[in-house]
């Protein structure tokens, strides 16, 4: 670099006051978008002070750096047969509050909606079978349901019923998903209805898959060593009472109509609105401490016009690989603990049908696929019956689609197109009794899009953010740290926005 190809962008650069801090936020996910948003939102700004928040410290400036052509990451609306549908995560966990807070505080509040009651199936045994009622994540609570399902076999079954006459077996310290639930309720709990449901998630392995990161709702089971399926049992009494009881109890999932897609887009304009810079095509390739703080350097996605950029404070919302390259030097710690890191890619394959070409209508939402039945489809979603929005927008068209792709298991994203359209059919054809063939069809591809959180995950992003402190203000933030889940990133990003601000207004190296 020299004089003739880099030139420093002045903290106030675009700004009527170069006296407030200045917070860059790199990666324009939903996770970094929501850092920038929980900054700049005016309803967090106090009653008192002009432009002042948190007892006078200035409101900061921010900068949001994103790589690409476009902000969202994982949330992507797209076109197939004219219809406007999702072609990334099309839902969130609605039981968790943040994702439909940001929603609603960017404008989509009215666009909120639920999926239909359509109910999801398992392709195993040869058979669509209805996902047993009564569990949590696949594992059972309701023994009647389990066997009125046909998922198991009658050995599968029996050995559930065996859980509590087991021995208490105290878990100490973290397990995988599948090792644990598998010595309480058996192996085939875990096949055929864990293993499929965290592919969903994870585009992961029960076995691989840390218990403590993945399923928090079991640890309390694991610990105290008794009955697994006792236990499942005590949290649906426990939501049955509250519901009994008259207590409001919100829709598992939501979505938006239109396209959960809509989402980054709203939030990008909203954070316009209140002052903040949103930059595409701009990646950070350097970071380095300076007497104020940080010095970033930028370049084009192109490599060209390359720039520095200096900041009172860096958030990091991106995938671990590009965290590393930038905490290299300033946070080694850190950015080992991130290296180990490992990813899952993924394709997802959307098609319309004319109706009449379906044969007979697919019913329910859509099925999951057991790795162990070795079929070429992990899941198909049936959106035009899971989302009233879809099924809307042109009635005589049936979309659905199929997905591909596991931790350690890609090659099915190197096929081309047409291979995987007819990959999907293949199995659709088998599952659904498909006859006809889409009017249209796209293909989606998420490359290393889905962290995998291993034994000792928690404990690994401790050491991350651990070996943070001491530094001028900096925060880590993402799907690699704390949830997969769109709820899970906005809440991990609205606790990195607020360690910022409170180090800034503290004047002191970040140190919690």
């Amino acid at each position: 670099m020299n004089d003739a190809t880099a030139r420093t962008v002045a903290d106030g650069d675009g700004y009527p006051d170069a006296e407030r801090p200045h917070v860059v936020v790199i990666g324009g996910g939903v996770s970094g978008l929501a850092a920038a948003w929980t900054l700049v939102d005016p309803r967090r700004a106090p009653a008192t002070g002009a432009g002042a928040r948190g007892g006078g410290a200035p409101a900061p400036r921010v900068t949001l750096l994103e790589a690409g052509d476009r902000l969202g990451g994982k949330l992507r609306t797209g076109s197939v047969a004219g219809l406007t549908v999702d072609l990334g995560a099309e839902s969130f966990l609605a039981r968790r509050p943040e994702a439909v807070s940001l929603a609603r505080s960017v404008g989509l509040g009215d666009l909120l909606e639920p999926p239909t009651d359509a109910k999801a199936a398992v392709w195993t045994r040869g058979a669509l079978r209805p996902l047993p009622a009564g569990a949590v994540m696949g594992v059972p609570g309701d023994l009647a349901a389990l066997r009125e399902s046909g998922v198991l076999t009658d050995e599968g079954l029996a050995r559930v019923a065996r859980d509590p006459e087991l021995p208490p077996a105290p878990v100490h310290g973290d397990v995988s998903v599948g090792e644990y639930i598998a010595s309480r309720v058996g192996r085939e709990v875990v096949d055929r209805l864990v293993e499929p449901l965290l592919g969903g998630v994870y585009a992961g392995h029960a076995d691989l898959i840390s218990l403590r990161a993945a399923l928090p709702q079991l640890v309390p089971a694991a610990e105290s060593g008794g009955s697994l399926t006792e236990a499942v049992r005590a949290s649906q009494r426990a939501a049955a009472e509250r519901r009994t009881a008259g207590e409001a109890v919100p829709p598992v999932f939501n979505g938006l109509r239109g396209g959960v897609g809509q989402l980054p887009s709203a939030v990008a304009d909203a954070c316009r609105r209140a002052g903040a810079r949103v930059v595409t095509g701009r990646t950070a390739v350097a970071l380095a401490r300076t007497d104020h703080g940080w010095r970033l350097t930028t370049r084009d996605v192109d490599g060209s016009a390359e720039q520095y950029l200096d900041a009172d404070a860096v958030i990091l919302a991106v995938p671990a690989a590009p965290a590393v390259r930038l905490l290299h030097d300033v946070a080694p710690a850190a950015a080992a603990g991130l290296a180990g890191l490992e990813y899952a890619s993924m394709a997802l394959v959307t098609m319309a049908f004319r109706r009449p070409d379906l044969g007979a209508s697919p019913a329910g939402s859509g099925f999951l696929v057991p790795p162990v039945e070795g079929r070429a489809i992990k899941a198909s979603t049936f959106s035009s019956n899971k989302w009233s929005w879809v099924a809307q927008g042109d009635p005589d068209l049936f979309v659905l689609r199929t997905s591909f792709g596991r931790h350690r298991e890609a090659e099915a994203l190197e096929l081309e197109d047409g291979e995987l359209v007819e990959r999907s059919l293949g199995d659709l054809r088998e599952a659904i009794g498909l006859t006809g063939w889409p009017v249209d069809a796209t293909v989606t591809r998420w490359y290393d899009g889905l962290p995998q959180y291993a034994v000792g995950h928690l404990d690994r992003v401790a050491a991350v953010r651990s070996a943070l402190r001491g530094l001028p203000p900096v925060a880590v933030c993402g799907a690699a740290y704390d949830g997969v889940g769109i709820p899970a990133c906005v809440a991990g990003a609205e606790r990195a926005a607020r360690r910022i601000r409170e180090a800034l207004q503290a004047a002191t190296p970040l140190t919690t």
